[in-house]
This record gives C-alpha cells, structure tokens and sequence, in this order.
C-alpha cells in the first residue's frame, strides 16, 4: 500500500473547498454527486478507511427514495461494452473479464438480469472486481446472480448497498493510488491452503479439513513450512498436530503475546474461519523478520489442529491441551470408521502421552488474543470492517421430549387435543420474545422430529434441541430460566409432559479490560470508529481464557457474513487492515497494558 499516496489525497481532500472535493469524489458513487456533499461534512477525515467508512454511512443514512435512485444509477451488467458506461464502470466490466462470456453465459447473464430487473425493479449490482480486487470473472458473476435471484427484495436491496460501497472502497483505492498489497497476499494465502481437501470433498470441489486425515497433514505441513518461510526463530507440530511458531522478543526475558486459530474446517466450510487467525500473524511476523525488527514482546503463533469437533467429539482438544485440559478419555473416541483418536495420532506420527507437557505457563504469557471472520452480519450491515469483541457468549445446551397424547386428526376437537407440536411451537414464539428482550442474547431449537408423525394424526410426542447463549453467564441463566418456566407452564396448561437433558453449560469468556483497550487503540489508529459486539460462536479463545486473559478481533464477512459456507469470504482491504491492526496491538502492547494499571506478565 503506497500510505504517502495516500495521505496525500487524504490532506487535499480535508483542505479542498467544498466544491472541489466534491469534484475529487465524483465518480466514486455512480452519478451521484449528493453522497459526497453529505460525507463533507464530517470532515476531516483520518483516513482512507475513514472516508470509506463516511461515505458509506452517508447513504446508509439517507432517505429510501436516495437510495433507490444510487441503486438505479447502476449499469445493467452485459457481456458486452454498452456506450453509456461511465469510465470507471467500464474499466470494472473489462478488467473482470465480463466481456470474455462464453456463448452460453451470455445467453445466461441476459436471461437473468432480465428475471432480476422484473422481480426487484432494480439491476443487479455486484461488485465485478470481487474481493480480492482482480475480477470474479463471468461465471462467478452469473452464479452470484442465480444466487440473489432468490433473495428476499429487503435483504437485496441492503446487499446492492453493500456491493455499491464495495464499489466505491474500489475506486477510492485506484483515485489514491494504492493497493491492499499485504491483504492480496493474505487472501492468496487462504487459497494456497484451501487446496486441501478431505477425499469425497475435495471431488466435488468443497472444502472440509477434519483431524488428522491427509488433508489436515498436509495443511499442517503447509502451515509449518509457511511459518519457516516468514521468518520465525523456532517453529515445530507438537504432540496433537498444533503448528507453533516463536518469534523471539528483545530481551529473552520478555513475556510473550499467545494467538493464534484454528486450521481445521467444518464439512463443506469455508476459507477463513479459523485461518485468518493464523495468516494474520504470520503475516505481522514476516514483516517485522524482513525489517530486521525485534518488539519487547515475543509473538508465539499456534495454527490449532482441531476446534469443531468434526471427526472426533472432542471439540477443541488442540487449544484444550494447552490450558491443561486436554482428557486422556478422549483418546478411545472413535470416529465413523472405527480408527480411535490414539490410532490416528499414531499413524500421524504423534504421540499422545507428549500431550499433558503441551500445557502452558500463563506467567510467561501476557495473555491470547484472536484474529477471526465475525461469522455473523453484524459488521456487514453496519458498513464496518472491524469489531471489538467484548465476551464470547456463555452457553447452555438441552436435549427434550414433549409428551400428549396421538390421536385422529378428523375426529378430535381442537379443545380436546394435547398436541406435542402445538406445545412446542406456541413455547418457540416465547423463545424469541424472551431472547429478543436482551439484545444480545440468542436461543434457537435446532433440532425438532415428530416420532412415528403422520399427516393425519395429531403429534403425541415432539424431540426437540435448545441452545441458549448470552455475553454473560448471569444473563445467559436468567434467560434460562425463564425459557424453562414457560415450558413448564405451557405443557402443564396443555396437559403435556416434558423431560429436558442438560448436555452442555459453557461459560462465558469476556475479554480482559487491558487486551480490549489495546484493540481499541489498535483500531482507532486506523481511523475506523469503534464498534463492540459479543461473540456467539465459540472459538479457542474461550479454552485460553481458562489460563491467560483474552481478547479478539472480529473482521467483517461479505455475502451477509455467512459463515461455516463455502459462500464464506471477506476482502483482501478488510485483511490488510486487521492485519495493520494486530500489528499495532503486538507493537504497543506492553505500554496500553502499563496504562491500564496491568502487570504485563
């Protein structure tokens, strides 16, 4: 990234007159001059993603019918060059390859944006430079727009936003004369390690990495020989298949910052779960080996083997072993073929009883943090590239039954019936009401089978599963609580009974106050204004708040930020800038914790 171009614009941006800087924007939103009038007025900008950052905001804060005509000054895209193309539409169209459309393709690409226009009364937008910024090329193009097709209009319109501001972060990076350089290389480095896939995925193109296949072996092999690659003073796998790498600080005595992520994959996953908690780092390390540049801390990097429980149910048995908790037990887990955990360490060349010394000494540490994909649409619908992740949600699981009575559909009167189904549904809507109060706490049944069900007869039984999590473990058990007394109360008004099986109670991780402050520092040094939110996913960092304090970054997804998909994905500007981010965190790390009245080690 060229940052004296940059600033340069950034400085004649702030200094312009107002019609002049209107002038310098023009182009960047398509023929819509007032989304840069109102983005001036929040000026000075701090940065390049500052004005990213306002100028998204000033649509997304303007009227509806504003909206719609931004939307509607869009090209429709063709497989050909249309005359009236503004110049950087045109220069988007060609360097995506849309014009090299197979016969077919055209064929495709017409018949669906005439579908689209009609069912949405708008033309589809995408952003054809994807998120790397070199071109989706046609048939990623005409995919998305099958895709969209079948959207909601409210959902589309929102995504038609978000590809307009994906557009103009595009055209802003060509108007200054940079790149993501450092992001583009991230985003090649999750496809370097995608090429791994577990057999019976990997025919069909998906991609699913489970514990110690020959796929997660040669992941970890990639991994270790990338870290070699990036400089690291001591790297090696240990005894459950973690790749740890070093990169030693100063002086030798100096305390270490843990992160990290995991590199395993759930079935038909996507790309960055997990790994960019891995790339990240490598990456900060890279640089500063290449600089000849040593910090007051030393980065130990742990790409973790297992995180999401796919082979084995022993999830999170590589961060686990860290903390001192990894259970001998789990080694006569066997898999779907029969092969325990102990054979397959074995045959990958690890051996288990190595495991109980994996455990780390918390008091060389100042603690973990984690770079990771939000997973959610938080970020995403709020136009924000990076969140500051406050706790990650606490947890309580339930297997259920509800018991009535199965009786003839036709000939028993409503009043009269004791349903299961109707139970359980009327205690669904109550789940939502009740979690929605919240805020931020989330409840869902996953799982929901009528035994033995037929169309003509009334459900005499419902098995059901219950997940309830919450930023704290105080909210999470109040909501609990209320949740179960409405199932009681339901079932006994409805004359049912009910039987719940508590099969897991997590606790909640928050982050520690010095390890956020120095995210937020972090992030602010971008320029980015500050968002918090909890996590409701799980990840290893919850497993190292059992040892060290925690703390993590959470990077916007794209495609609503699904996750756990292979629709997965974020862009190479939003990696650049975690990347940027956790390298100012590792940097200054020691002096934020100094502030906040913390022992550094």
């Amino acid at each position: 990234m060229h940052t004296h171009h940059t600033l340069a614009a950034i400085e004649h941006l702030n200094a312009a007159s107002p019609s002049e800087a209107v002038q310098w924007l023009n182009g960047i939103y398509e023929h819509s001059p007032w989304v840069g009038e109102r983005a001036l007025q929040l000026r000075p900008f701090r940065s390049l993603a500052h004005v990213k950052w306002v100028l998204a905001q000033a649509v997304d804060q303007a009227p509806q019918e504003l909206q719609l005509a931004l939307v509607r000054a869009h090209p429709v895209l063709a497989p050909q060059a249309a005359p009236d193309l503004t110049a950087e539409s045109h220069q988007e169209q060609h360097s995506a390859g849309l014009w090299q459309c197979t016969p077919e393709q055209a064929k495709r690409l017409r018949e669906l944006n005439a579908a689209y226009q009609q069912h949405f009364g708008w033309p589809f937008i995408i952003a054809v430079k994807g998120p790397r910024g070199n071109g989706l090329g046609p048939q990623a193009i005409v995919d998305s727009l099958e895709r969209r097709l079948l959207a909601s209009p409210a959902n589309e319109f929102q995504e038609c936003l978000r590809q307009i501001h994906r557009i103009a972060e595009l055209r802003l990076n060509d108007k200054c004369g940079t790149q993501p350089t450092l992001g583009q290389e991230l985003w090649d480095w999750h496809e370097w390690l995608a090429q791994f896939s577990d057999a019976g995925f990997a025919e069909r193109g998906e991609l699913s990495v489970s514990y110690l296949t020959p796929a997660h072996r040669a992941c970890a092999q990639t991994l270790l020989l990338g870290m070699q690659a990036c400089g690291f003073d001591e790297v090696h796998m240990d005894a459950v298949g973690n790749v740890v790498g070093r990169y030693h600080p100063a002086q030798a005595d100096a305390p270490y910052v843990l992160t990290g992520s995991h590199y395993d994959t759930v079935r038909n996953g996507g790309k960055y779960d997990g790994r960019l908690g891995i790339f990240v780092p490598m990456a900060c390390v890279r640089e500063l080996a290449r600089a000849k540049k040593r910090l007051p801390i030393g980065i130990e990097v742990v790409a973790f083997a297992e995180e999401e429980g796919v082979r084995y149910k022993a999830t999170f048995l590589a961060s686990s072993a860290l903390t001192g908790h990894f259970q001998s037990a789990w080694l006569d887990q066997t898999d779907a073929e029969g092969i325990s955990m102990r054979q397959a360490m074995q045959a990958a060349g690890l051996d288990p009883r190595q495991i109980p010394a994996l455990a780390r000494d918390a008091a060389h540490y100042i603690g973990f943090v984690e770079v990771h994909i939000e997973q959610g649409p938080v970020l995403h619908q709020r136009n924000t590239p990076l969140g500051i992740v406050t706790s990650i949600n606490g947890s309580r699981r339930y297997l259920g039954d509800i018991t009535g009575t199965a009786s003839h559909a036709g000939t028993t009167p409503m009043g009269q019936r004791q349903d299961a189904a109707a139970a359980l549904a009327e205690w669904s809507v109550y789940l939502e009401q009740r979690a929605t109060l919240d805020g931020d706490s989330v409840a869902t049944i996953g799982m929901l089978h009528v035994p033995d069900g037929s169309i003509n007869v009334v459900p005499g039984r419902c098995h059901f599963s219950l997940d309830m999590r919450a930023p704290t473990d105080a909210q999470r058990d109040a909501l609990a609580d209320d949740v179960l007394q409405a199932l009681e109360r339901i079932c006994k008004q409805r004359g049912l009974r009910h039987s719940l099986e508590e099969t897991v109670r997590a606790p909640a991780a928050p982050s520690d106050p010095g390890l956020q402050k120095a995210w937020e520092q972090a992030v602010a040094s971008l320029g980015i204004p500050l968002h918090h939110l909890p996590s409701g996913a799980g990840h290893d960092a919850m497993q190292l708040h059992r040892l060290m304090p925690q703390a993590m970054l959470f990077v916007r997804g794209e495609n609503q930020g699904i996750s756990h998909n292979p629709l997965e994905c974020t862009t190479a500007d939003d990696m650049q800038l975690a990347l940027q981010a956790f390298t100012y965190f590792v940097k200054n790390l020691l002096t934020t914790k100094h502030q906040m009245g913390t022992n550094p080690a």
